[in-house]
């Protein structure tokens, strides 16, 4: 199933981190009232594909690693463009 036990919890432990990174930056962007309507609009909408995604994985019986990287890329993705912003 994975290459090695760890993989799992690793993956796990980045998406902690980058949704953690997410969510500084963005309460940064509300409390300084620099965040826009599509970064409010993207919060609801990447959580929704994301979760459709991981549904999908599920539903066609993928492993616990393919439910988990919808949200993983979206996470890493988000922490790299905010940070970078």
């Amino acid at each position: 199933m994975f290459a090695s036990p760890l993989a799992l919890p690793l993956m796990w432990t980045e998406l902690a981190v980058a949704s953690w990174e997410t969510v500084w930056h963005r309460t940064a962007l509300m409390a300084t009232g620099a965040c826009s309507q599509a970064e409010y609009q993207s919060m609801v909408h990447e959580k929704m594909q994301a979760m459709t995604q991981a549904s999908v994985a599920l539903m066609t019986g993928r492993d616990a690693a393919d439910v988990l990287n919808p949200f993983l890329n979206k996470a890493r993705a988000n922490a790299k463009r905010l940070r970078a912003a």
